[in-house]
């Protein structure tokens, strides 16, 4: 407790020295030769006694006309970095030639900021290099997490009126699809009361989003048969003995029939299931957030990927080495002491799960007129396609293009369907040999799609 103390004093003698600004730009980067070809701005935002840091990228086609997406990513407790470095942003990490020291960086052709202005959220506070002034600050929901990223961005509209007009989209993926639908019922009950500034959001777009647990839990097991993982007979033997709830499993048959499925599929990635599962790295975890967490997995093996040994996992730690640096916390104008070391995802933040089942939020904001975009990895076994398939279908939205494939390139990169309800448009679309999180393992596909739903084109 002395420590956080010290630290509170810390912040609180900088934030009144004024010795650091609330934005800057960035114009290079460690690792990165030369200036960097896009503009790139950090800085915080102040939500209470919260401090959020934002990366935001200028759009690289028109940004006076370009929409504005804030994107968060999940956990929860991603850095905005996972989805600007792994995901949709203009950088990427050089890990074929990685040798030790400061990892290089790399300019991501595919990059959604082609064609929007994106604020890549450090949120919840614990995230990256958001921090909190107060003690119980720290400490935060589901619900809490939403109506702050709400204000974040009144906040930061205001800091930045050019962007005042454009139209705003939310954008997430994992543990983050939670927020993203209560985020959005809150903003547009903020614009009705006359909140200012006014946010003019249009809709929001989220990748294998976390929306019903009990759901995704049950739907694991349809998956895992449909993917040849179980056996036709360990299948039925479990859905008749569990009459399909395996959520909250009663009796002793479907506590066996669940164990014999689970020994089969323990060792497999979830996160992708033709990949190789990994082994943790620090930071520890106590066991209920590691229960919480739905998609990291930290681990420290071979960058070779010819090997036997290498993982996937291994471009995670790039960032947590690359970030760790004082001299890229310098350029990216970090405040000094804020943040005693950096994880691209903080497990073990003080956060209470408070929302299970976003469902009726969804249902509730298909009389909005927004347009939404879910898109899923067919081959991810953390959100399986199947529960959001069957989430969206509960929705009872007239289909308006029915399942047919999307193309990529002249190959089919995934199938998609599109539903509408009184100007409110759905559209879902899978990744064709995708994992969890899509824009992880198919970038230019993820694009392709990005570009043509924001401007209504048909995917």
């Amino acid at each position: 407790m002395g420590s956080k103390v010290a630290c509170l004093h810390l912040l609180l003698l900088l934030l009144v020295s004024g010795t650091a600004l609330s934005q800057q730009i960035v114009k290079t980067l460690p690792g990165f030769p030369g200036e960097l070809p896009f503009k790139l701005e950090t800085g915080y935002i102040s939500v209470g006694n919260v401090e959020f840091f934002y990366y935001f990228a200028v759009s690289e086609g028109n940004p006076g006309a370009d929409p504005l997406l804030l994107y968060i990513n999940g956990g929860p407790g991603c850095s905005g970095l996972n989805g600007f470095f792994y995901q949709i942003g203009p950088l990427r990490f050089n890990t074929t030639d990685y040798t030790g020291g400061l990892p290089t960086l790399l300019y991501e052709s595919s990059t959604w900021t082609k064609t929007a202005s994106i604020i890549f959220l450090d949120a919840p506070v614990g995230a990256g290099f958001s921090y909190a002034t107060t003690t119980e600050a720290w400490n935060t929901t589901d619900t809490k997490m939403a109506k702050q990223a709400d204000q974040f961005l009144r906040n930061w509209l205001g800091e930045h009126p050019d962007f005042m007009s454009n139209p705003v989209y939310l954008g997430s993926d994992s543990y983050a699809g939670i927020y993203t639908p209560i985020l959005a019922q809150d903003i547009i009950n903020g614009n009705e009361a006359g909140v200012e500034p006014r946010v003019n959001l249009k809709g929001f777009s989220i990748g294998c989003p976390h929306t019903h647990t009990d759901l995704e839990t049950n739907t694991k097991i349809a998956f895992a048969h449909r993917l040849a993982l179980i056996s036709d007979s360990m299948y039925e033997s479990a859905r008749t003995s569990c009459n399909e709830n395996y959520a909250d499993p009663v009796g002793a048959a479907c506590t066996e029939a669940l164990s014999a499925i689970s020994q089969c599929i323990e060792l497999i990635s979830p996160q992708n299931i033709l990949e190789p599962t990994c082994a943790f790295l620090s930071p520890k975890a106590e066991e209920d957030n590691a229960q919480r967490s739905l998609t990291e997995n930290y681990i420290l093996p071979s960058p070779k990927k010819s090997g036997d040994f290498w993982c996937k996992n291994f471009d995670y730690l790039m960032s947590d080495i690359w970030t760790n640096y004082k001299s890229v916390q310098d350029a990216l104008h970090v405040r000094p002491g804020t943040v005693k070391e950096f994880f691209r995802c903080n497990i073990t933040m003080e956060y209470t799960v408070d929302t299970n089942d976003v469902v009726p939020y969804h249902k509730n904001l298909t009389d909005t007129g927004l347009q939404v975009l879910v898109f899923s990895g067919d081959h991810d076994m953390v959100i399986p396609h199947i529960g959001i398939e069957q989430w969206i279908n509960s929705l009872d939205l007239t289909i308006d293009t029915d399942w047919r494939p999307w193309f990529v390139g002249g190959q089919v990169a995934g199938y998609t369907r599109k539903y509408t309800n009184d100007g409110y448009r759905l559209t879902y679309a899978t990744l064709k040999g995708s994992g969890h999180s899509p824009p992880e393992y198919k970038r230019k596909e993820c694009y392709e799609m990005f570009h043509r739903w924001i401007h209504y084109y048909p995917i």
